[in-house]
Order: structure tokens, then C-alpha cells, then sequence
């Protein structure tokens, strides 16, 4: 990859579970074609805990375009466990030093990716933090005054559904 582009970096887990506790379904190959349009992303990457039994969603999500990066899953108290965040950080950091990156979007909410927010702007190349809604995402992002779409409010995203 010669040019820099704008890349999306997915927290797989963070998106699935904030979409789902406002009661939506995610049309991932809507959302991907949104990103596309509305931010000119040119490559998203999806940060997933690997489940075997989800093999057919890996296999659709590959399919539409996404290029997935996964963390082995462990268990904790009988629940799966696979916290992606350094491998989001260090594809981040590697983007951006490789020069692949022009500009990020991020798609969590998780406070934990503060530090990679600052790194990004200190660097101008950050572009748009995108998390589901405002109560599931973190107070360290909310702070910073990001420029942020948050998916319940726009009401603009053909991309969700509710559920029937």
C-alpha cells in the first residue's frame, strides 16, 4: 500500500454488545458500506475473541470486506474472555509508522483506547470516533470533545434494525 488511507478499526466485542443492549441487530455489510460512503474508508479491521461455533460469521464478515483480526478466548468463571485492545493498539501504531494510515476511525467506546486517542491526534491522524450510544461509551472519551457519532442518536444509520 503506497497511499495512506483512512482505516476503520473495529472493537468487535464493544460494538456487539453496545448495539445489542439498545435492543438492534447490526447489518455488518450496511455498517461497512456506510463507513465506506460517509467516511471514505478504504479498509476496516474487525478486533473479535475467536469462537469456533461463530465460524459462519467470521466467514460473511471476511466476505463483505473486513479483514479480521482475532485474540485467543480463554474462559473466566464458565464466559468467554478475549480482549482485543492491544491488538487494536498495536495495528493502529503499526498503520500509522508503516505510513498505511492517513486517518483512523475508531469504533468503540471502551476507555481504555484514551491513550491511542491522544497518540492519533497529537499526530493529526484521527478522524472520527463512532461508538453505538453515549451511555456505553466511556467518561475518558466522552471528555476529550471528540469529534463522535454515536449510532442511537443520528438516527441516521440505515445500517441497524431493531429487532422484531
Amino acid at each position: 500500500m503506497d497511499e495512506k488511507y483512512n482505516l476503520a478499526y473495529i472493537d468487535g466485542a464493544n460494538l456487539h454488545k453496545g448495539i445489542q443492549n439498545l435492543g438492534w441487530n447490526l447489518d455488518y455489510e450496511k455498517f461497512y458500506r456506510w463507513l465506506k460512503a460517509k467516511y471514505k474508508m478504504e479498509r476496516a479491521y474487525i478486533f473479535l475473541g475467536h469462537i469456533p461455533k461463530h465460524q459462519p460469521l467470521y466467514n460473511n464478515l471476511t466476505a463483505i470486506g473486513y479483514d479480521l483480526i482475532f485474540k485467543e478466548v480463554t474462559t473466566h468463571l464458565g464466559k468467554p474472555k478475549g480482549n482485543c485492545d492491544a491488538e487494536m493498539v498495536l495495528q493502529v501504531v503499526s498503520d500509522y509508522y508503516e505510513q498505511k494510515l492517513n486517518k483512523a476511525i475508531l469504533v468503540t467506546g471502551d476507555g481504555d483506547f484514551a491513550c491511542l486517542i491522544d497518540f492519533l491526534c497529537e499526530r493529526n491522524a484521527f478522524h472520527r470516533l463512532i461508538a453505538p450510544n453515549i451511555a456505553y461509551t466511556s467518561y475518558l472519551l466522552r471528555k476529550r470533545n471528540l469529534s463522535t457519532v454515536y449510532l442511537e442518536a443520528t438516527r441516521l444509520v440505515p445500517h441497524i434494525r431493531k429487532d422484531p
